[in-house]
């Protein structure tokens, strides 16, 4: 069975993703990225972008029936690799319990130049 999670944007179509994807016990999030009501949000703010990301990234979790006790992996891409540590504030609010395996990695841009930051999320339900 494979259920999915829309994040209500217009591009969903014509790229043909969804916000989240599940199959079975297996939950990934696609890229996510700082946009709240079509509008870039926390623009020019890595720690604020990336916990909306992951907060964001979260719900659709929660919406495909999973949990952030289900988070195994999370992936945070910034444009400037030299503000990490403003990205990992905000992911550590967030799982320094959970403690998921993570990479932070620089990329050289994204669709929108207000975008500092885009996360991934993957999940295994049901762990022990």
């Amino acid at each position: 069975m494979k259920k999915q999670v829309s994040s209500g944007s217009p591009l969903e179509e014509p790229i043909g993703f969804s916000r989240a994807c599940r199959i079975g016990n297996m939950i990934s999030v696609s890229g996510t990225a700082p946009i709240q009501n079509g509008e870039t949000t926390c623009i020019g703010d890595v720690y604020g972008q990336t916990k909306y990301c992951l907060e964001l990234s979260i719900q659709a979790i929660e919406e495909a029936g999973g949990s952030p006790d289900d988070i195994i992996r999370t992936r945070i891409m910034l444009t400037d690799i030299a503000r990490w540590e403003e990205a990992a504030k905000a992911h550590g609010e967030l799982f320094s319990v959970i403690k998921p395996a993570c990479t932070f990695v620089e990329v050289s841009r994204f669709i929108n130049p207000d975008w500092l930051v885009e996360t991934e999320i993957d999940c295994v339900l049901g762990q022990v």
